[in-house]
């Protein structure tokens, strides 16, 4: 059976020592730091763990920020984070109605004398809880909601926590997606109205209707409050709607979505930073989501390579496989026999790992060679290596005998026709294999190879000459005939 094809691409994500640095930059996390090591035993909080009102003029003067409003909740969404971090550790009141204390957390430390790693857990837990706040309710007037007895009428909210955390997850999907389409080239910042419209409207509608365009324009703005709240944490780069735009307060014109190419900056840009690439990602690995990336399959053995490598695009399929050449402690020729050994098979996913096989080998180097020779008389292998030989000028390079010519044939044709290359390409291969042996289709058919009815099935539709089309048909019914098909 083929490779099971993975939901998403591979993504090439920096290092964890750059994005462990990209999160001790990042602006929410550095004030968060900066009141941990400013706590002190006089410091007091409430009995939620916040910070007490009147030391908040106090915690934004220590941040730089205003004493306004506006620096108050700075600081308090700060202090916030660095106690759902585990900077600081809030000691509860005893008695109600008391204040509770606050000392240095045992994270604290790690962002100095720890690894990379732990600095990237400690921010990992720090987006959990912005994007938990990003999910909150937005409360007009609170007030609306308390009884006369004093008890919160949350059904009032009109508010599904859990639906909430998965839209705003599907656009963090989507935007994950966009970034990493045709290979890396759509790194490009996104526009809010595209984005909202990816969740919101039907793949087959055509001219989205009213409803659908103000549903849309709802999303937006839902959006362009949470890019703002997650750009701090430093997952996205978010240029925010214009102000100038709103019809209404609290309201983008329906038009957003189909407006002039020329204004559509200013309906919102959202572009996934590194670290953002890091962080949608790993939420995505914890909900069950295939979500791979590029050195994944580093240490593991050539089969999980040539397996794992199977469907992904090319370059990100040599980056994988330099950074496993690079791994392996015993030599190129040890880990080019481990790739031969792993390409053998008879199953349908065996053409497409030795078409990759191959490829790894062209990076292994001539000192694999001894290996490639080793397996010159194996009828799966035998014909890969040659030409692995044969690129590289070697000499005494046994001819090969004229079923193995036809066997290699038949089983690169079908491992481009698994990896669903470029129409053209694979029009072109099969041209020019078709051609290097006069009568081809009169042998072919007898090659006892799995695919080769299903191979000369597809040539005969895509061969452009219509007679060996036609030829490559009868071959294909000879060939089915033959296996008893």
């Amino acid at each position: 059976m083929s490779a099971e094809r993975p939901s998403l691409p591979p993504v090439r994500l920096n290092s964890e020592a750059e994005l462990a640095r990209d999160a001790l930059a990042a602006p929410l996390f550095v004030r968060a730091v900066r009141l941990a090591r400013w706590a002190g035993p006089d410091t007091r909080v409430g009995a939620g763990g916040e910070l007490v009102e009147a030391q908040l003029p106090a915690a934004a003067e220590h941040l730089g920020l205003p004493a306004d409003d506006d620096g108050a909740a700075y600081a308090s969404e700060a202090w916030r984070l660095a106690v759902d971090t585990g900077l600081l550790d809030v000691t509860d009141p005893e008695e109600e109605d008391a204040e509770g204390t606050v000392s240095a957390g045992e994270n604290l430390v790690l962002l100095t004398g720890g690894s990379p790693q732990d600095v990237l857990s400690i921010w990992l837990d720090g987006l959990d809880a912005v994007h938990a706040d990003a999910t909150a309710p937005v409360l007009d007037d609170f007030t609306d909601l308390v009884g006369e007895d004093g008890s919160i009428d949350f059904d009032a909210l009109d508010w599904d926590p859990e639906a909430e955390a998965e839209f705003l997850d599907g656009v963090l999907g989507n935007l994950y997606l966009l970034t990493l389409a045709d290979n890396g080239a759509g790194e490009g910042p996104v526009p809010l109205p595209a984005l909202a419209a990816s969740m919101i409207v039907p793949d087959d509608m055509g001219e989205p209707t009213d409803d659908i365009l103000e549903q849309v324009s709802e999303a937006m703005m839902r959006l362009d409050d949470q890019f703002r709240l997650l750009e701090p944490i430093g997952i996205v780069e978010y240029r925010p709607v214009d102000e100038a735009l709103m019809v209404e307060e609290g309201e983008a014109p329906v038009d957003a979505v189909g407006g002039d190419e020329d204004d559509v900056t200013r309906y919102g840009m959202v572009k996934l930073t590194p670290l953002g690439l890091y962080g949608v990602r790993a939420r995505m690995l914890e909900a069950g989501v295939d979500a791979p990336a590029v050195g994944d399959l580093a240490g593991k053995g050539a089969d999980a390579l040539l397996d794992g490598i199977a469907h992904y695009p090319e370059s990100a399929a040599r980056a994988e496989v330099k950074l496993w050449l690079a791994g392996y402690a015993d030599g190129a020729v040890s880990a080019a026999a481990e790739l031969l050994a792993a390409a053998r098979g008879t199953d349908e996913g065996g053409p497409l790992r030795r078409l990759h096989c191959q490829q790894a080998l062209a990076l292994a180097g001539p000192e694999a060679e001894p290996a490639v020779r080793a397996v010159l008389g194996d009828r799966e292998l035998g014909g890969l290596a040659r030409v692995w030989l044969a690129e590289r000028g070697a000499a005494d390079v046994p001819a090969p005998p004229e079923d193995m010519i036809f066997w290699l044939a038949i089983d690169t044709i079908a491992a481009h026709l698994d990896a669903d290359g470029e129409l053209d390409e694979l029009q072109g291969l099969i041209e020019g294999l078709s051609a290097q042996h006069s009568g081809f289709f009169d042998e072919v058919w007898r090659v006892d190879h799995p695919a080769t009815a299903d191979v000369l099935e597809a040539m005969g539709r895509l061969h452009s000459d219509k007679k060996a089309a036609k030829d490559a048909r009868k071959a294909a019914f000879k060939a089915r005939s033959r296996a008893g098909g």
